[in-house]
Parts: C-alpha cells; sequence; structure tokens
C-alpha cells in the first residue's frame, strides 16, 4: 500500500511581475519521503517550497497540504529558511530561539508553559544542541545555529519539514553532520531538502526533484546527465561518486 499523499501541486504557475518563477509544475510529496530538490539559483526551488507554506500564492493551478489549503495546514509543516539574518549580539541564547517554535503556543499573554519547555528540550537534545542551551545563538558557528533553527522548527511539532539550503554557510565538516542529523530524522518526518550540492543531495535522500521554473524529473535519486543538463542548461558529463561525491561539468 502506498504512502498518503501530504502535498500535491497540480500545474502550479507563479510569476513575480514579468518574471516567470514556476511554470506548469506538478509535484507530490508523500508521508515518509526524503526529497531533495536540485536546480540552478533563481530556478524556483525556494519559492516552491512558499508554495507549500501558503506564503505565496499561484497565479494558476491547485495546491493542497495534507488535504487542505497551505494556509490551514501551515501549523503541521516545519520551515528552516535559506538565511537566517540577525543580530550577533543580540542577547538570545539557545534556549530562547528553541522556544520561538512554540510561540502560537504559548497563549494570549506569550507565556510558555511546562509542554512548551519540554519540546523544546527534547528538540535541542535531537540536534545535539541541549548542552549549549545557554549559550549566545550569535556565539555558535554556521553548523551549530543551524541545529538549532532546525530545532526551532521541531518544537512545533510538524509532521513535513521544509528546508531551504541549510548548508549554505557551513563548511563541509559540519554539512556532514548535518546531513547525518537528517537522517536520522527522516525516520519520524517527512523532509522536502532544497540544495545545490548534487554530489551530497544524491547520497542522502531517497527521492530526486529537477526544478527549473519547469519540473523536468521528479523520480528516485538515480538521475542521468540528460536529465541534469535539461535543468541546468549546460552540458554534464559525469556525477562521480566516492569518498567525495564531485561533478565533472563540460565547458560552456
Amino acid at each position: 500500500m502506498n504512502d498518503p499523499a501530504i502535498a500535491e501541486l497540480k500545474d502550479v504557475r507563479v510569476s513575480y511581475g514579468e518574471v516567470p518563477a514556476l511554470e506548469d509544475v506538478s509535484l507530490t510529496v508523500y508521508e515518509h519521503d526524503f526529497l531533495g530538490i536540485i536546480g540552478p539559483n533563481g530556478g524556483g526551488k525556494s519559492t516552491l517550497l512558499k508554495v507549500i507554506l501558503g506564503l505565496v500564492k499561484p497565479q494558476h493551478g491547485s495546491v493542497s497540504v495534507f488535504g487542505q489549503s497551505p494556509e490551514q495546514a501551515r501549523s503541521r509543516v516545519g520551515y528552516v529558511s535559506q538565511r537566517s539574518f540577525f543580530d550577533r549580539d543580540f542577547p538570545a541564547s539557545v534556549w530562547d530561539v528553541a522556544l520561538m517554535g512554540r510561540y502560537n503556543n504559548a497563549g494570549i499573554l506569550r507565556r510558555y508553559g511546562g509542554r512548551d519547555k519540554g519540546k523544546a528540550e527534547q528538540a535541542l537534545s535531537r540536534v545535539g544542541m541541549l548542552e549549549h542551551r545557554s549559550k549566545q545563538i550569535g556565539s555558535l558557528s554556521g553548523g551549530e545555529q543551524q541545529r538549532v533553527f532546525v530545532a526551532r522548527a521541531l518544537v512545533a511539532e510538524p509532521v513535513l519539514l521544509l528546508l531551504d539550503e541549510p548548508t549554505a554557510s557551513i563548511d563541509s565538516t559540519m554539512q556532514t553532520e548535518f546531513y547525518e542529523l537528517l537522517e536520522e530524522l527522516k525516520h519520524s518526518l517527512t523532509i522536502v531538502l532544497v540544495s545545490h550540492d548534487i554530489g551530497a543531495v544524491s547520497v542522502y535522500v531517497d527521492k530526486i526533484a529537477c526544478l527549473n521554473r519547469q519540473m523536468y524529473y521528479h523520480g528516485s535519486r538515480e538521475i542521468t546527465p540528460e536529465i541534469l543538463e535539461a535543468t541546468y542548461k549546460c552540458p554534464v558529463q559525469l556525477i562521480a561518486h566516492g569518498a567525495v561525491p564531485h561533478r565533472v561539468l563540460k565547458e560552456h
């Protein structure tokens, strides 16, 4: 029996003014999927996540999440944005940031109760950051900060976790640790990961979608150079998998 569909997009079109971002994109995300979305800058990957979140409304097509509109389902979706801009000197601790994920549950007086604090503790423990709970968020490395931001998303108890380029600002060692964290999280969450790192994505995810305004592929993580050439609009000669996955491109 197939897993139920969590998010369904059918013939979705989005434009920013005269500039198209998504053109007739259809995508189904199933429960227990670990889906990686790859494609060039400006190819609509971030827009696709925002459509699922209900932050961007398509001009054409339909979107459902958990059988509801994206706005109605938003409480069941966790989101880690591409970049988190904040004042590194702002006196917010790791604990404070994690608790922000319970903001909508804190009641009219915005006071966090025992359940909220328990969820924050569980989430920080899950991402390996509980021992850093009293540290200022700005004092952490990029990889540690990303773990805290994932914890903030987990605190809201999502069923679907969306991540937009979560490893873009962290070094290669921390990237590996971060992907290993996602490997653990996928056993209890459905994950959609946007990334430019084709090699890493093809190693860790279970399915891949290739997006460049249009959806060029959506299936297993085994993709061909021809599909990548169509997606990236340049020739891809080889994708090599070894100790360090890498790609070899022809000059273009």
